[in-house]
Parts: C-alpha cells; structure tokens; sequence
C-alpha cells in the first residue's frame, strides 16, 4: 500500500515538474517576445525622431542656403558661403539617418563590436549580484534611519 501512494506521489511530481518547466519556457518566450517588441518600438521612434528632424532641419538649411547667396550675390564675398559647408554635412547626416541605410551600418557596426571587442561591453565591476544588491539596499535602509527626524514607517 505504502508503494501505490508512493508512486502516485512520485508521478503527480514528476507531472507537477514538467508543467512547472513548460510553464517557465513560455514565460521566458513571452519575456524574450515582450522585449524583443519594445526594442523596435525604441529604433521605429528613433527613425522617426530622425526624421521630424530632418523635416526642421532642411527647412532652416534651405533658409539660410538661400539667405547665403543672396549675401554672396550682394558682396560677392566668397566668406559669406564658408557655413554653408559645415550645414551641407549636418543635412547629409540627417538625410542618412532619415532614409538611407545609416541604421544598418551602425547595426553592423554594433555587431562586429559584439563579436570581436565584447570586452568593451563589459559593465564596471561586472554585473551585479544578490549579495552587493543587499547590501547596497542595507546601507539605503541605515542612511535612511541615521537623517530622518521621524523613524520610517516601515521597517
């Protein structure tokens, strides 16, 4: 009798075990899937920062490029054209940016880098672990307790 209940018990945990298991792949899934969906809302936003940028920014080079020759036509001063050269690049960049293929060379850039000089990735002091966390968290907790006038309302 004892070896039926046994078995029973020993079974429902081996069942218990796996569910437990499947359940924590599909969490991690839908982690992966969830971050996975804000890192493209981040890039789709930066795109499309780029772009209300550039929209501002052509605007004010078109300006200023006629506002340029118009000088230049007036004084024949070749020096009133000299910013247009550094606003020429600017506007190129941002046109990169906006709608060429800049995002997929930094990309790739991004993932040489990966690749072949991680040790640039790493973060200062390695990643954190429980017991730095603890104790960072205890010296919050005494910080807060050694200036308060009130003692916390929690403990």
């Amino acid at each position: 009798m004892g070896g039926f209940v046994s078995k029973a018990v020993n079974e429902n945990m081996k069942n218990n075990q796996e569910f437990m298991v499947e359940m924590n792949r599909i969490t991690l899934e839908r982690q992966i899937q969830m971050q996975n969906q804000m890192r493209e809302r981040m890039v789709a936003l930066q795109i499309a920062r780029a772009r209300e940028m550039l929209n501002w920014f052509g605007t004010f080079y078109a300006i200023a490029g006629v506002g340029m020759l118009t000088g230049f036509r007036h004084t024949r001063k070749p020096g009133v054209l000299v910013p247009l050269l550094p606003l020429t690049f600017i506007f190129g960049y941002q046109v990169d940016m906006a709608y060429g293929n800049k995002l997929l060379r930094i990309k790739h850039e991004a993932e040489n880098i990966i690749k072949f000089e991680s040790e640039l990735l790493d973060l200062p002091m390695n990643l954190p672990t429980l017991s730095t966390i603890d104790m960072a968290r205890q010296v919050q907790h005494d910080k807060l307790l050694m200036h308060s006038a009130e003692p916390p309302l929690y403990y």
